[in-house]
């Protein structure tokens, strides 16, 4: 196989972006080429437009291996698989702690030294204008074609698992049930809080019905997503006021549904920084908070909401072990315990993009996929 040319999305770096070719090089002999079938949205996508650079869009998708380089043997063409943005290392201090989420080789979101890790990019492998052209998160899944390191790949052949649903695995439904499962550790019985019922929000709350929560109450301003919360597992539904800027009346309505304490566990999803304390104020006194949607901003907080002994965390991606969680999540899936296709509210082609962008940024969506033919 000669290099291929394809369609691919390419954020310009000035918030805009543009639908145009790009050339994928043959694999280097640990590298695989993958055809995309499938590509989940996230706001991640949409921020990467104003990265100040050219880039070849997406962090979450699914597909079939196309060809492999000459030192893989994990993989060979034909073989289905999801695609992993937070390729572990295996060999840093952090790969060796268990702690593969923030491998310190190449995490790209993970700082190291003055900047952050290129990790996999293997920029000469994807040319654009017939210039090397980055991949977003080192794997550009906006693309008909990608080119990864085989690490980055999850094998999923053997389920019922259709390519659209397998795309969103990666990104927003591993970090919701990731906080819940492997970070929080939830248990039988156990009492939670979710803050925001967008697309990390609703698995959120999956991963809490999956572990056995008694209580899973959901918060948001939108009583159509509070809706949707209830098909997804939520016990109790919250509509908050608006005007309820850091959600301490919605605290009190969480208190009359938990014995007066508190919630056992709390969980922001919403990416709003006023809302970055929120959690505290609905966990009971040792009860832990989680700080799920990533906020990166200087932000203020009344000391008197940690009292008293309780845990604020701010996890990446669910502490995700692609290798052991993706299966995980699977075989739930394929148990009926996990939906997947339910969340997705509406498929697109790439050719309208913006108007998945549109719909998202909207609130229309608890999560758009875009569809490759």
């Amino acid at each position: 196989m000669s290099s291929i040319i394809c369609n691919a999305a390419i954020a310009l770096g000035d918030g805009t972006f543009c639908i145009e070719k790009i050339q994928v090089n043959e694999p280097k002999p640990d590298e695989v080429i993958v055809k995309i079938k499938a590509a989940g949205l996230c706001h991640t996508d949409y921020d990467s437009l104003s990265w100040g650079k050219p880039i070849v869009m997406g962090h979450e998708g699914a597909g079939i291996v196309s060809k492999v380089g000459n030192q893989v043997t994990d993989f060979k063409k034909g073989d289905s698989v999801i695609l992993n943005w937070a390729t572990p290392c295996m060999k840093c201090f952090q790969c060796t702690q268990g702690n593969q989420n923030i491998c310190e080789n190449n995490s790209p979101v993970v700082a190291r030294g003055n900047g952050y890790n290129k990790g996999h990019a293997n920029l000469e492998g994807t040319l654009w204008k017939k210039q090397p052209i980055e991949r977003s998160f080192n794997i550009g899944t906006l693309s008909e074609y990608t080119l990864v390191k085989a690490s980055a790949l999850v094998k999923m052949n053997g389920t019922k698992l259709p390519f659209s649903s397998a795309s969103i695995i990666s990104c927003g439904v591993m970090t919701g049930y990731g906080s819940v499962v492997n970070v929080a550790k939830v248990q039988q019985g156990d009492s939670t809080v979710i803050l925001g019922t967008g697309g990390v929000g609703l698995n959120v709350i999956q991963g809490a019905k999956i572990s056995g929560a008694s209580k899973i109450i959901a918060i948001d301003i939108n009583a159509n997503r509070l809706e949707l919360a209830k098909q997804f597992g939520a016990t109790h539904t919250i509509l908050a006021d608006k005007n309820d800027k850091e959600l301490l009346l919605a605290a009190e309505k969480v208190k009359e549904l938990t014995s007066g304490r508190g919630a056992d566990f709390a969980f922001e999803c919403t990416a709003i920084p006023s809302l970055g304390a929120a959690p505290l104020a609905m966990v009971r006194n040792a009860g832990t908070a989680v700080q799920v949607s990533g906020i990166e901003e200087n932000i203020s907080f009344d000391m008197n909401l940690f009292e008293w002994d309780k845990i604020y965390i701010n996890p990446l991606y669910g502490k995700c072990k692609p290798q052991e969680d993706f299966p995980k999540l699977v075989r739930l899936y394929d148990n009926g315990e996990l939906l997947l296709d339910e969340m997705i509210t509406k498929t697109y082609p790439l050719s309208r993009l913006q108007e998945a962008f549109d719909d998202m940024l909207a609130g229309k969506n608890a999560k758009g996929v875009i569809i490759f033919e």
